[in-house]
Formats: C-alpha cells, sequence, structure tokens
C-alpha cells in the first residue's frame, strides 16, 4: 500500500475563458443554454454540453465559420475526423464515449439552431456516429480490496473520519459522486438507513437503503467533525470539504482517487469504482437484478442487465463443476435453472458502468 498524498495536483482545465471571443456564435450557444436552463435541463448537463459546443466554436473560428449557415454536413464530418485524429497531452486519443459525448451536443444545439429557425435543416441529423463500444468496466475492486482502501483512512484526525465516512456511503449505497456532493443532512436518516438522492441522473429522486456500518461512520462524523469544520453560513449540506464548504466535483474526485491509488488502484472515475464493487458484490451473494436496478437508479432494466455480469466467482464455479478438463466433479453445483434470473445473466457484459466510466474522463 503507498501512502497517501496530502497534496492534491491539479488538473489542467479546459478552454480558457470565452475563446475566439469575437466569433458571432457565441451568441447562438448563450441563447441556446439560456433556452435549455429555462426548459429544465440540469445546470450540470448544460455545463458539459456548453463546454462542448463553445471546443467546437473554437475550431470553427480557426476556420474562419462564424454563421450559423455555414455549418454543413461536410463541415461537421471534418469535426468528426478532427476528434478521431487529436490526441490528448499524454498521446492517447479521445475515447469513442468521450467523441460521442462532444458530437452529441454538438448534435443537440443544431437541433435548437434548426427551432429556432437559423438552420433549414438540421446538418447533424444523418451524421454516421461512432458506435458505443461493447467493454467491461476497467477496473472491479474484491471485497479485500475495498476493505483495503476503506482501512487506509487515519480515523484518527477529523478529516480521515470524513473521508472513511465518504468512502462508507460509496460502497454501501452505489450512487454518484454528483449525487454525494448534493446530499443534505436531512437526506439521511440513520435510524432507518435510508437514503434520499434527490434529483440524480435525469433529474429523478430515488429513495434506497444504506448499510449499518456506513451509518455508524456517518454519525461519527455529523457528532465529532462536521461540527468541528463547518464554517460562515450552512446550507445543510452533508459533507464538507477541508475549509467547511460544500464539496466540488474535482474536490472530492481528487480525493477518492489518492485514496483509490494509495490501495495500489490506478484508474479513472475513482469514485465510480465503489459504484462498481457494491452492485458486483451484491449479486455474488444473490441480489435480485431489480433490487440492484433501483439501487443505481437505471431507468431501464436492460441498461442493468448489461453490465450485471454473474462475478467471476459464480463463473468459476459453474466452470469448475460442468468443463471436461477438471481435477474432480463438484457436486450439486452448475445445474441448470430455468427461474433462476441470475444464472441466465451470467453471460451478459459490464456495458453500462464501461460507458460511465468513459463519462468521468
Amino acid at each position: 500500500m503507498r501512502a497517501l498524498n496530502p497534496k492534491r495536483k491539479r488538473r489542467k482545465l479546459g478552454p480558457k475563458a470565452n475563446p475566439a471571443p469575437g466569433n458571432p456564435l457565441h451568441a447562438y450557444l448563450h441563447a441556446y443554454t439560456d433556452w435549455a436552463l429555462a426548459a429544465g435541463y440540469s445546470e450540470h448537463t448544460m455545463a458539459t454540453r456548453r463546454a462542448a459546443v463553445l471546443r467546437f466554436i473554437v475550431w470553427c473560428d480557426e476556420r474562419s465559420i462564424t454563421r450559423p449557415v455555414e455549418l454543413t454536413r461536410p463541415m461537421l464530418e471534418r469535426y468528426q475526423r478532427h476528434l478521431h485524429q487529436h490526441r490528448k497531452s499524454n498521446g492517447a486519443p479521445l475515447s469513442v464515449m468521450a467523441q460521442l459525448g462532444l458530437l452529441n451536443a454538438i448534435t443537440a444545439w443544431c437541433r435548437w439552431l434548426v427551432r429556432q429557425n437559423h438552420l433549414l435543416h438540421n446538418p447533424a441529423a444523418d451524421l454516421e456516429l461512432p458506435k458505443k463500444p461493447k467493454a467491461l468496466p476497467k477496473t472491479i475492486l474484491t471485497v479485500q480490496q475495498v476493505e483495503a482502501i476503506l482501512n487506509l483512512s487515519d480515523v484518527t484526525t477529523l478529516l480521515g473520519l470524513r473521508n472513511r465516512a465518504i468512502m462508507e456511503v460509496f460502497y454501501s449505497s452505489g450512487i454518484r459522486r454528483m449525487e454525494l456532493i448534493g446530499l443534505k443532512l436531512y437526506d439521511l436518516d440513520i435510524e432507518r438507513g435510508t437514503l434520499m438522492v434527490r434529483m440524480g441522473k435525469g433529474r429523478k429522486d430515488r429513495f434506497i437503503p444504506v448499510g449499518a456500518r456506513a451509518c455508524a461512520w456517518v454519525d461519527k462524523y455529523l457528532v465529532q467533525v462536521r461540527p468541528e469544520i463547518v464554517t460562515g453560513y450552512d446550507d445543510q449540506t452533508l459533507f464538507l470539504d477541508d475549509f467547511g464548504q460544500p464539496m466540488t466535483v474535482r474536490f472530492l474526485g481528487d480525493l477518492i482517487r489518492r485514496h483509490v491509488e494509495a490501495g495500489g488502484i490506478t484508474t479513472p472515475g475513482a469514485c465510480h469504482v465503489f459504484r462498481h464493487a457494491m452492485a458486483t458484490h451484491m449479486l455474488e451473494n444473490g441480489a435480485d437484478i431489480r433490487f440492484i436496478q433501483a439501487m443505481l437508479g437505471h431507468a431501464n432494466l436492460e441498461t442493468t442487465q448489461i453490465y450485471t455480469q454473474v462475478s467471476m466467482t459464480k463463473l468459476k464455479e459453474i466452470h469448475s463443476a460442468t468443463h471436461p478438463a477438471r481435477l474432480e466433479r463438484l457436486k450439486g453445483v452448475g445445474k441448470a435453472n430455468p427461474q433462476d434470473e441470475t444464472n441466465d445473466a451470467a453471460a451478459a457484459l459490464l456495458e453500462a458502468l464501461a460507458q460511465e466510466d468513459d463519462e468521468q474522463e
């Protein structure tokens, strides 16, 4: 295990504020953003889309494109090839999911331009987008690895106790990092062991259970830590940063990444490894797939079925019982049960979590 590094690495920010300031396309982007927020789109969604369109406007400005009527399908195809050929600072290409996110934002913006009569037709309507990859999540932790990471927190310190409580909630509930930083004091009922996730992905609420161990750590945090670090106006946010303020996505991501890396795990989307682990470990122990769906907040059961591969433990058990090249037959193991949905899902891949991994990059 590596020791925790208290120094946070500063990540490079995206494009500088208002790049290509003289390009008139900025006015259309601002109008689109205002319309979308008024129409009920979340601020997080629009911040992501705005950054994607802003990147596109910079590319357009370099080619003297300044009017919506100049946005044509061949030009968008050129931009698509540009994204495909782009290399990040480390030399790696943009992932397919990253390319899709950038292109989907452009498609939505063009659709709005048509709706507002700035364009006669949507040049992105027939754009042939790359297919979503079918891949496993980059990292699935074992129970022992999760426990080792949790135990890295120095719970004799205020911030160490807070960090342990945060990771326990992540592992117990499987919520996303945006959902965790939005939790309020009244969202967690320690006595009942329940958690209300308000305005999660898709602007949907959900009511889920939280384990007794996670509740116990949060109770310690509320009694011993939060009163000591809270400063200024208290808006009832559950977890606070080192300065007593509500956490940002970047602060939380860096915090969990340091703990995961100290446990010997290097992976993008550190907060999501607990989400992966929660779903996989509960499936290993026989949890119904519909319960996992409710915990993760998936609107479609098929999304959960795709990524809920029966764990390698179960697959190895069936393999040992049925494969002819074995040392000895295991009695009573691996028999087919048509009523068992877990066995039916045994060959399904963990695609949905892999896609969420790519969204974190």
